[in-house]
């Protein structure tokens, strides 16, 4: 994969030139592609993701966007500490190094930090991962077995050094050939050692509890531990 950074004034752009020759504002924005009528689905969240039909393939739109209280003045709005310290840059840089390292991620195609004097709006796209649903709308139906190669992909991240910032049933997804991916990066770390999964199998357990999903909590526990 062959990085790089388009400038254009104060904004700028990180991506994969392997497979964007050429990148646009425009393209981070869902303004675009729905005028263009070119989102095909929208997968909701606070992120505001959008699935969107690109020259290059299917992709994934995502945009910034705070929750809580801070989000009826602020919601799309960030402190500028520097473009690479800037969300979605630090999302793709994670994306960039799971995906060259074989681990099944999206793969990272932009990211665009816009810069308005000491504050910044952003955006991600990356692939879209074909015929995928969420573990919260698959979990019920799930074989021993599917659970077990569930247990494997994420003690393949976890020993890789991934630190999740939030596991839980959304961002794990299973698609139609039975192959597991992990999504939403945001605020995640890789470290240089294996970590100890019991703080992200916490958080997806309780992701669980709130859908009333039992699942093979303990199958879990005993197949990501460090081998």
């Amino acid at each position: 994969m062959s990085i790089s950074v388009f400038n254009a004034g104060p904004h700028r752009i990180l991506y994969d030139d392997n497979v964007l020759s050429v990148v646009s504002l425009e393209w981070l924005q869902p303004e675009f592609w729905h005028l263009r009528r070119a989102v095909t689905a929208e997968l909701g969240g606070r992120g505001q993701a959008l699935a969107v039909e690109m020259d290059a393939g299917p992709a994934v739109l995502r945009r910034y966007l705070r929750g809580g209280q801070v989000a009826r003045l602020v919601r799309d709005r960030y402190l500028f500490t520097g473009y690479e310290r800037s969300r979605a840059f630090r999302e793709w840089r994670i994306l960039h190094q799971l995906f060259e390292a074989g681990l099944p991620v999206p793969r990272p195609l932009a990211a665009s930090c816009e810069r308005r004097g000491g504050i910044y709006r952003a955006g991600l796209l990356t692939t879209l991962i074909p015929e995928a649903q969420p573990l919260s709308r698959v979990a019920l139906r799930l074989s021993v077995d599917d659970w077990r190669g569930l247990a494997e992909v994420l003690r393949a991240f976890f020993a890789a050094g991934l630190l999740h910032a939030d596991l839980n049933a959304h961002n794990i997804l299973l698609t139609a050939a039975g192959d597991w991916y992990l999504i939403d990066f945001d605020r995640a770390r890789i470290v240089t050692r294996p970590v100890d999964p019991a703080p992200m199998l916490g958080r997806l357990f309780r992701s669980l509890d709130k859908l009333e999903i039992a699942g093979e909590r303990e199958l879990l526990r005993q197949l990501t531990q460090p081998l």
